[in-house]
């Protein structure tokens, strides 16, 4: 198993998902900045392409919810979106992001094929390959990160590789593979996901569980005793406070 330099880290791990989307504007410079500003060194984020090829900071497919738009992030070129606005606060590139805070380390998920290049040419850009992590449900996206980023790549499977772990930890052998975490809703269409034997199965392989979004106090504290090595929410502030009062926050 490969040591991830992303993972690095005194566990466990706190992501501000989309920069903490319930105490800043989500995904914008402005919420990366509270995290960090929190003391994060983690945070979560999601990558779509312009129609010209840059890569963006944006978690919808469309602009209706954040910007008001009936548009896709696809069908303007970066000249029309860079002037649009979520709660007052532009629309980042990603290149943007990597070199706003050279040593965050940031979660990635590419969410759409087209995402898939220019991320490979912002992050070989920045040399920030050591400081992002990605995963995603549609598996030949990660797949496809990979070969172009190769081994150093910190990544998470998508349903089928956890899929393999979870069952894995239930006694069935069909394989785990060679990834750095699996990140993880707590459960799956009922079905709890993240259970002591799950964590069990993923550290005998040296493979980190991180669980996202958990946004209650009751919540964190159940999955940190379970042994779980990362959290992500959307609520960094209350996330510092459960830490702290761990005496683990780093």
């Amino acid at each position: 198993m490969l040591s991830y330099a992303f993972l690095q880290s005194n566990r466990p791990l706190a992501f501000a998902h989309r920069g903490g989307a319930l105490e800043a504007p989500e995904n914008t410079l402005a919420a990366f900045a509270h995290a960090v500003g929190l003391g994060y060194r983690y945070i979560e984020t999601d990558i779509q392409a312009t129609r010209d090829g840059v890569a963006v900071v944006f978690h919808d497919d469309d602009l209706a919810r954040l910007a008001g738009r009936p548009q896709s992030v696809s069908e303007l070129d970066w000249s029309e979106l860079r002037h649009l606005r979520v709660a007052g606060e532009p629309i980042p590139r990603f290149d943007e992001l990597l070199a706003a805070w050279p040593e965050l380390r940031i979660n990635l998920e590419p969410k759409s094929d087209s995402a898939v290049v220019p991320m490979v040419e912002a992050i070989r850009n920045a040399g920030a390959l050591d400081r992002v992590c990605v995963g995603c449900f549609q598996e030949a996206r990660v797949r496809r990160l990979r070969e172009l980023l190769g081994p150093a790549l910190c990544w998470s499977p998508g349903p089928f590789g956890v899929f393999r772990v979870w069952a894995t930890g239930y006694g069935l052998p069909l394989g785990v593979p060679d990834c750095g975490a699996l990140q993880v809703p707590t459960q799956f269409r009922g079905i709890p996901l993240v259970t002591r034997n799950l964590i069990r199965a993923a550290h005998a392989r040296d493979i980190q569980v991180h669980v996202w979004t958990v946004d209650e106090r009751a919540e964190m504290e159940r999955l940190l005793d379970l042994g779980v090595d990362g959290l992500m929410t959307d609520r960094p502030s209350l996330l510092r406070d459960v830490l702290q009062c761990r005496g683990v926050w780093s």
